[in-house]
């Protein structure tokens, strides 16, 4: 028998473990799913926005995997903490796949940046979709105005949730504080600005429509950052799918504005160089104003405009985090690999693995990450006989108690669904999810030491 130990539970974890279980020399494989966090799915459940009711339906499909026989979900287990690193793991497990995301945001690197009122995106994020690791204090919404310094899909879901009526998110599982801080918002604007042109953001079609489509919001987009975009003068030398962001653009552009509560500006053209400070806090950004460079990228103008704002969100991608005892390339900000197998002093190390983001940096979509776990699944297959030659003691979750750890197995998270339904119904929603270590601890209790469902 293989045993294979997949860390984290994320789409490339269980798609990984998916694939080891799914190929013609998986007889005889078991799975152990390793995360964290005592839940399972990832940035499915921590990092896809609550009114992504389709996006979030994918759960289902995941439930579906961790619930085979052959896998065991291992939560509230962090592989890389003292005692559990990767010499402890293969002691365990005649094979660990690491697959553990980019935890990092990217800075901009400007003047002002951790001024009071300043955020990363994912803070944002993680607070609004109740990741116990939040700060438990609201995101500052005092102000009437934002500003996100992004040009992909993140940035957009940060400005349609602070523009969005926050009665239309009662029916989503946002957590009750996020929910209240909220209704309680004064913004009223929110600014999305990119430092190219439209051609070169990364939004998907689809999302970016959804901002048109919000009740009481008005969309505006300026004539002016349109026109110095190549895309405009020759649309036939863009991808479809740029084509379809350009059209979207510039009808916004046509209408005249409309007297609605709120109101998102798209901007383009323009580069951050410096937050602004008013007594201790954001004040707005200054923002260098680019033009193209005719190579694709962009070049500073010289010319500058201040954009004010109370509140600053930095939507500008992630980067890989260091896995604790693993080689790492920071300038790559992933693990060196060959077809997901790690590469220690530029040679394959036997029995660890990566997929996902750690493995191939911060791209795609969700979908990206199934054939990319299926090529490393493949290659723990294919070194399987000279692995499971390899004798290993029992139960490794008895090994993982002896350490200290307690780990939340799957029923001890069906008991956490059951706790964020019932919280649903106290409050008139549907589930709710619970926002802290202790609340979703307490909820696994004694059903998350049983053994397998």
């Amino acid at each position: 028998m293989l045993r294979v130990a997949v860390v984290g539970s994320g789409p490339s974890g269980v798609y990984t473990a998916q694939a080891l279980l799914g190929g013609a020399s998986a007889e005889g494989v078991r799975v152990h799913v390793l995360d964290r966090l005592p839940c399972p799915y990832g940035l499915v459940r921590y990092g896809v926005a609550p009114d992504h009711e389709k996006i979030k339906s994918l759960q289902s499909s995941l439930r579906a995997v961790l619930e085979d026989e052959r896998i065991e979900f291992l939560g509230n287990v962090e592989a890389g903490a003292p005692g559990l690193g990767p010499g402890r793991l293969l002691e365990l497990y005649h094979a660990v796949v690491y697959c553990v995301g980019a935890a990092r945001d990217r800075r901009l690197g400007i003047p002002g940046e951790d001024l009071p009122g300043s955020h990363s995106a994912s803070e944002f994020v993680s607070w609004y979709s109740a990741h116990p690791d939040a700060p438990r204090g609201a995101v500052p919404l005092g102000g009437r105005s934002a500003v996100v310094v992004g040009a992909g899909n993140v940035a957009l879901d940060v400005a349609r949730i602070l523009a969005r009526d926050p009665d239309e998110l009662r029916s989503t599982d946002l957590p009750q504080a996020a929910l209240g801080a909220l209704a309680a918002s004064r913004v009223r604007e929110v600014c999305i600005v990119a430092r190219r042109g439209p051609s070169g953001a990364r939004f998907t079609t689809k999302e970016l429509r959804e901002l048109g489509a919000l009740p009481g919001v008005d969309v505006r987009v300026d004539p002016d950052d349109l026109a110095p975009d190549p895309g405009f003068a020759d649309p036939g030398a863009v991808p479809a799918l740029v084509r379809r962001n350009l059209a979207v653009l510039a009808g916004w552009a046509e209408r005249p504005p409309a007297a609605r509560p709120r109101r998102i500006r798209l901007r383009f053209f323009l580069r951050p160089v410096e937050v602004l400070e008013r007594d201790g806090r954001v004040a707005g950004v200054r923002f260098e104003r680019t033009a193209p460079d005719g190579r694709g990228g962009v070049r500073g103008t010289g010319r500058h405009e201040d954009v004010p704002a109370e509140l600053l969100l930095r939507a500008v991608g992630y980067r890989g985090a260091p896995p604790a005892g693993l080689p790492f390339d920071p300038g790559r900000g992933t693990v060196p690999n060959a077809a997901g197998r790690v590469l220690r002093d530029g040679a394959p190390s036997p029995g660890e693995y990566v997929a996902g983001w750690i493995k191939r940096g911060p791209s795609g979509v969700i979908g990206s990450n199934r054939p990319c776990a299926k090529e490393t699944a493949a290659a723990v297959l294919a070194d399987a006989p000279a692995l499971a030659s390899r004798p290993l003691p029992g139960d490794p979750v008895a090994a993982l108690r002896a350490a200290g750890l307690r780990p939340v197995r799957w029923p001890g998270w069906l008991a956490i669904e059951r706790a964020e339904a019932a919280l649903g119904r106290s409050l008139g929603r549907p589930a709710v999810k619970i926002a802290d270590w202790e609340g979703l601890l307490g909820a696994a209790g004694a059903a998350g030491r049983q053994g397998p469902a």
